[in-house]
């Protein structure tokens, strides 16, 4: 679940980006109020090329064709490094609209040197937008204040029939030299081209990442060039992994030649880790403010854990996530005894606090840098720019029993480590955010930066149980009550729900998880508890109702046994089309249910359907119907074991769906006796 407690280090979500761009349109289109065009025939060359190149037939549903990708990076001797930017788009249907809306990032170490826009319409003349048509904003609304902007430029008649393209150029001095190009979009891209120059004597590494590596062409002293051709477009699917896991791009390490004592940094996770302990290291002070409050949270506790659950506890409730993020600030963590007495903070200035309170207690921890969608981490391109979150590695005492300590690790340096967020205020201590689990993190230690894996939970520490009593009336209707267990990922997720919304909104919730079932289902009374207690169970009561859910036929009455629940991936079963991306899961989970029918009167049982059992690396799938004389009771239990499905297993997944959606639709066949009908 990605949720607004996540947040960012200095570095935009490229696409958290994308999908604003509606809600931009909408914007810039109020502000601007069909601008008029700034000049007439000034459209440069090389957008007139890509606009009469030739191109292949496309699919009937694409809304638009990228023509050019073009990056050209050149670094100065100073380290100053600008950046060029080229895109052209032909639209080609409604959908595509959105590519004539230019948004460009900016900060107070990241210069926008101009931006310019151009249109070339299926008829009449073509045109040129200007920046100061543009309309600026920020970048990101969870911040209290930050440094970063975006300038947001409309080009009109973005219609189908039309070329749009724009330039812009950005200055930066980047604190890590590592540079992304990204050349795969949501629409195909007919030509890309990526060109680098550095200083003499300067070195680089490239790093290829969901693309076969390409050699370049030498193009001057020190400068090199990639190009690629006809890159199909990344399809957007339910359950897909990031945008940004999926998509080809070329990561770039460049750095100036090592001095003769071997010194320098040659862009190793090592080095990014050193650059960062040292950015962080200040803010950790343990001072005797954090001090005192450190030793008023743990009075009483007489066990290191519990010391430590307990300053692990009030940082997570009780420092409210704010972001304030100015220049190195989108990296840097403001001084723990500053978090400490305003009471807030966005991930890295809570991660801080807890390290310096640990601190203060004689418990060590370590930045771990994440990011936030799983599987955009690689460990192939070490590189700053992937990292948009910060958590903690909390040494945890050797005598500590393993109980609830799901995320505790054996690290070959550090010793028994656990794995914790404190900026997610509903997962429980021990756990992890489900997004986080199976992904790439930056252990930042003494000796540097060490990339390790977070642990994925299993599924019996992510439990859906539910236990249901529903009476049939001769009429086909039917009233139950259900009581559902949830701890783990299902807690949590479902306690960031209600929890997010004002108590009178929490029924519309839980009336939505009944209508999966059936639309006909009526919630006629619901209790929640444990929904303030992240650590323990979250239980849920509710009593339903459902007219004419059996159907009459004759002296027959056709009922399904699994009354209550769906299984959501089931959607994703689409055998009139093929998939293009793996499947990933939110967790690894186990769910069971367990159903009693109570039958109507005169009634018996005439035909069970067969029992269900599906086994697989990554799943299973059990289900049984059994029946006395008057009790028909249905059994199941569902459990994903991974959270990535592959493309090569793609086909058996979807069997798997089958199956289950085949179990969920079946019914008992009932017989009335003759007296039921009369």
């Amino acid at each position: 679940m990605k949720n607004k407690w996540f947040c960012r280090l200095k570095q935009p979500n490229r696409l958290r980006l994308v999908r604003r761009l509606v809600a931009i349109l909408i914007l810039t289109s109020a502000a601007l109020g069909g601008a008029e065009a700034a000049a007439w025939g000034s459209t440069p060359d090389w957008l007139r090329s890509a606009a009469v190149a030739a191109l292949p037939k496309y699919p009937e549903e694409t809304n638009a064709v990228q023509l050019l990708n073009e990056q050209t990076t050149t670094v100065g001797a100073n380290g100053q490094v600008v950046t060029r930017y080229r895109r052209a788009y032909r639209i080609l249907r409604p959908g595509g609209r959105s590519f004539g809306v230019v948004t460009v990032h900016f900060d107070s170490e990241t210069s926008l040197t101009y931006l310019r826009a151009w249109c070339i319409p299926p008829t009449g003349k073509d045109y040129e937008v200007r920046e100061k048509d543009a309309v600026e904003t920020a970048l990101d609304d969870d911040s209290l204040y930050a440094d970063e902007r975006q300038k947001v430029l409309r080009i009109p008649d973005s219609e189908p029939g039309s070329v749009v393209g724009y330039e812009y150029e950005q200055r930066r001095r980047p604190a890590i030299l590592h540079d992304t190009w990204w050349f795969q979009e949501e629409v195909p891209v007919r030509q890309a081209r990526y060109e680098l120059a550095l200083p003499p004597s300067w070195e680089y590494r490239s790093f290829w990442l969901n693309r076969a590596p390409q050699e370049p062409q030498q193009t001057g002293q020190n400068s090199w060039s990639w190009e690629l051709q006809d890159i199909p477009p990344i399809e957007n699917e339910p359950a897909m992994p990031a945008w940004e896991a999926l998509a080809g791009r070329l990561g770039i390490n460049y750095y100036p030649p090592q001095n003769p004592s071997g010194g320098g940094s040659r862009g190793s996770w090592k080095d990014i880790g050193v650059w960062y302990s040292r950015l962080a290291s200040a803010a950790r002070e343990d001072t005797p403010e954090i001090r005192q409050k450190a030793s008023e949270l743990t009075a009483g506790q007489t066990t290191a854990l519990s010391k430590i659950q307990a300053l692990a506890g009030f940082v997570q409730s009780n420092i409210r996530y704010v972001a304030i993020e100015i220049g190195i600030g989108g990296y840097q963590p403001h001084p723990a005894s500053v978090t400490l007495a305003s009471r807030y903070g966005d991930c890295k200035d809570k991660a801080t606090l807890l390290a310096a309170m640990l601190q203060g207690i004689g418990i060590k921890s370590w930045y771990v840098l994440v990011n936030s969608e799983r599987g955009v981490v690689s460990p192939d391109f070490p590189t700053l720019l992937d990292f948009d979150h910060v958590i903690l590695a909390v040494q945890i005492p050797s005598e500590a029993s393993q109980a609830g300590l799901w995320t505790r690790v054996e690290h070959k340096q550090l010793g028994s480590i656990l794995f914790f967020d404190p900026t997610d205020p509903f997962v429980p201590f021990g756990y992890l955010p489900e997004s986080l689990q199976d992904s790439y993190g930056l252990l930042v230690n003494d000796d540097g930066g060490d990339l390790v894996k977070l642990p994925l939970l299993a599924p019996a520490l992510n439990r859906l149980v539910r236990f249901a009593k529903v009476t049939l009336k001769a009429d086909g209707s039917v009233s139950g009550d259900v009581t559902e267990l949830r701890w783990g990922a299902p807690a949590s997720e479902l306690r960031a729900r209600l929890l997010s919304v004002p108590e009178v909104e929490r029924q519309r919730i839980l009336e939505s998880l009944l209508s999966s079932s059936s639309g006909a289902f009526a919630l006629a009374g619901s209790r929640v508890e444990g929904l303030d207690q992240i650590e323990g169970n979250l239980t849920i009561y509710y009593r339903f109702t459902a007219a004419n859910y059996a159907q009459l036929a004759g002296d027959l009455l056709l009922v399904r046994p699994h009354v209550v629940g769906k299984n959501e991936e089931e959607t994703l079963d689409t055998p009139d089309k093929v998939r293009k991306n793996p499947v990933q899961f939110r967790s690894a989970v186990l769910e069971s249910e367990s159903l009693e029918i109570q039958l109507p009167e005169g009634y018996q049982v005439d035909e069970l359907p067969p029992a269900t059992q599906v086994e697989s690396g990554l799943w299973s799938y059990r289900s049984k119907v059994e029946a006395t004389s008057n009790v028909v009771e249905y059994k199941r239990i569902y459990q994903i074991k991974g959270v990535l499905v592959p493309k090569a297993s793609l086909s058996e997944l979807m069997r798997l769906y089958r199956q289950v959606a085949s179990d969920e639709r079946a019914s008992v066949v009932l017989r009335g006796s003759a007296i039921v009908h009369q």
